[in-house]
């Protein structure tokens, strides 16, 4: 007679319940005869489920736990990032209705792409697997490229959509490349059992090391196209420039949390006996990334591809934070490599903050009828809108690293942790990269505030919506007042989840 054992869902009820109310809200509104009226009804079922699946992960942080056959982790750090993934997103929507709605692009579909999109992003954060990592990385991507070309009536918007599908169908190529190889080393999926078949003290392994080195490059291409790292950045400023507002506040914002998570997974999980080869190559990306990041958002005079150069910059940051770490088996070497993670984890969180503000900001003001673009439209603004002129100032000095706002302490710890592990030149570089960065994000502050002031601009969100914003950008003044409290976080879930 068989035993049959009920299968444990429990790690992943909350991605269970997200993916039973999108075909939920899509059987819905197949009924709903009226497009408003099935909108409305998507946004308030999307973003309930989102702030549930938040509030759900912020609550009840689990213990390591699997599901599926070790195909889905159920940890703290996952936990933190899937509930900072979810009240991201339910922003995106907050922020981005109404512009959706004054240029008639407000549809159901957007919101049940959206959700799904999240999903991706639920699913790939707590990949246990190299399939389960394939599965969340397509769902997020597929949903990418269709909300890039939201505007079908957009050349500049359809354009980016398919750069952003012909390259990310040969990033998801190496990528699935790469994993065949890993595979084929070590005979596994599961990322626990291709670190024991790694681990040098197993004797009973049969590794080639040629063809697993061959694999991590292929997957560190991968890796590199969805941080959006050099050389595979190239799809970041077109993006950003082509796509709806709301759909690039999306993809710079949340995304980059659920990247952070596949590199930890893949990397210092499955990879960890190989860190010799990927820290080395992270190390030389991300300075790369830097440069060019900061080099090339100076010449730009568009605010979308000013802040997609940024993006490119940071994410270099925090991927050095990723691999500023000690290698060896001693308990400082393990202090060292939870002080690199839980630094880069907070680098990442806070990044996420100041982007969601950021393009929040963006999308409040129209000028006769369109949306600001240039840096030259914020001239003046200082003057017309101080309130708001003075929250752009607060999310560009904290991009930019001034103290005393959470970007100083981000880039602070980031470098404190490539000190920690013997990088000196690297962190020089770094600060002086970060110098000459802070040019552009302080025009934006000079344009706004001592430019006479451009066309009258007009703020049209309602006071939901601006309350919201202002507390958005408030919060990352206060965590940079008391950085303390969200770094203890960072390094306590990094510590119970190794």
């Amino acid at each position: 007679m068989m035993n049959f054992q009920i299968p444990n869902f429990l790690p992943a009820i909350a991605e269970i319940f997200q993916a039973s109310m999108a075909l939920l809200i899509l059987l819905i509104i197949s009924f709903c005869r009226h497009s408003a009226r099935a909108s409305r009804i998507a946004f308030w079922l999307s973003l309930t489920t989102l702030l549930a699946v938040g509030a759900y992960h912020f609550l009840f942080f689990a213990e390591i736990d699997f599901a599926f056959g070790q195909m889905f982790f159920d940890d703290p750090i996952g936990d933190v990032l899937k509930s900072a993934a979810s009240f991201c997103v339910a922003a995106v929507l907050i922020y981005g209705r109404r512009h959706l709605q004054e240029r008639n692009l407000e549809s159901p579909e957007y919101y049940i792409i959206v959700l799904l999109a999240a999903l991706g992003i639920c699913v790939l954060i707590s990949a246990g697997s190299l399939v389960t990592i394939y599965i969340g990385l397509e769902l997020l991507s597929l949903a990418s490229y269709a909300l890039v070309a939201l505007d079908r009536d957009s050349v500049r918007s359809t354009e980016a959509a398919m750069k952003y599908f012909v390259l990310g169908a040969l990033a998801s190529g190496l990528l699935l490349y790469g994993m065949s190889m890993v595979y084929g080393a070590t005979q596994s999926l599961n990322l626990v059992d291709i670190a024991i078949a790694l681990n040098p003290d197993n004797v009973d392994a049969q590794v080639s090391r040629t063809v697993l080195l061959f694999g991590l490059v292929f997957l560190m291409a991968g890796i590199a196209f969805k941080i959006g790292l050099v050389p595979f950045h190239m799809w970041i400023p077109d993006v950003y420039e082509g796509a709806p507002t709301p759909v690039t506040l999306f993809i710079a914002s949340t995304p980059k949390l659920a990247a952070f998570a596949m590199a930890y997974r893949l990397l210092a999980i499955g990879m960890w006996d190989l860190a010799e080869h990927w820290q080395r190559m992270l190390l030389i990306v991300g300075m790369s990334s830097i440069v060019l990041g900061n080099l090339a958002a100076i010449a730009q005079t568009s605010f979308k591809r000013m802040l997609a150069y940024s993006g490119i910059s940071h994410m270099g940051f925090m991927v050095l934070g990723l691999a500023s770490f000690l290698q060896g088996s001693q308990e400082f070497a393990q202090r060292s490599q939870e002080s690199a993670y839980s630094s880069a984890l907070f680098y990442v969180l806070t990044y996420a903050l100041t982007a969601l503000a950021a393009f929040g900001i963006l999308l409040l003001f129209t000028r006769n009828g369109r949306e600001l673009e240039s840096i030259d439209d914020f001239r003046g603004l200082g003057k017309t809108h101080g309130w708001w002129a003075g929250m752009m100032a607060v999310v560009m000095f904290s991009m930019a690293g001034i103290p005393f706002f959470v970007g100083f302490f981000s880039k602070f710890y980031i470098l404190h942790a490539l000190l920690s592990a013997g990088h000196l030149w690297l962190a020089v570089a770094a600060v002086m990269m970060s110098l000459i960065g802070a040019f552009y994000y302080l025009r934006v502050v000079k344009v706004m505030f001592f430019d006479a002031p451009a066309e009258a601009c007009t703020v049209a969100a309602g006071f939901g919506v601006r309350s919201m914003l202002s507390a958005n950008v408030l919060a990352i003044a206060v965590i940079g007042i008391y950085p303390g409290l969200l770094m203890d976080i960072c390094f306590l879930v990094v510590h119970l989840s190794m």
